[in-house]
């Protein structure tokens, strides 16, 4: 990243920006991984707080926090990975939180990303299991104004 490519992250509305937040996820989840196309999609997406990160017009990330506190549908270009976009997006999405007045936020981790959580306080719960296909583990962390 360049300092003329700077990122910005901001709140995104599902109504708004239904296109930029479904493109990100169907070349991830659906494209790269392999997930279903009828499991990307659902009734959360309507209520859930959407966040989408910047690199100057274009759209490279997103994530989704629900109101029980679940943050999921995080994804990066895979272009723009590796260069901390995600570290900050789940901070600006932690931010959030704790101005929701979340007490806690749990998130359904793949396994090959637990560490990448870690970083941010997260900490493991329960067994892994497999959703669509994917080994993940359920990842905890108590919301507070440092994140």
């Amino acid at each position: 990243m360049t300092k003329s490519n700077l990122l910005r992250i901001k709140t995104a509305s599902w109504g708004k920006d239904k296109n930029k937040l479904q493109d990100i996820r169907h070349t991830v989840f659906v494209r790269e991984q392999s997930v279903p196309e009828r499991l990307e999609w659902d009734e959360y997406d309507e209520t859930a707080t959407h966040f989408l990160a910047f690199i100057d017009n274009l759209a490279i990330a997103t994530a989704r926090l629900k109101s029980d506190g679940q943050i999921g549908r995080m994804a990066v270009l895979s272009a723009y990975r590796n260069q901390n976009i995600g570290y900050q997006l789940l901070g600006f999405v932690l931010e959030t939180a704790h101005k929701q007045g979340l007490k806690s936020v749990f998130l359904h981790a793949q396994v090959q990303v637990i560490d990448f959580y870690k970083k941010r306080g997260f900490v493991e719960r329960g067994e892994v299991f497999m959703d669509a296909n994917i080994p993940h583990r359920e990842m905890i962390k108590t919301v507070n104004d440092r994140d």
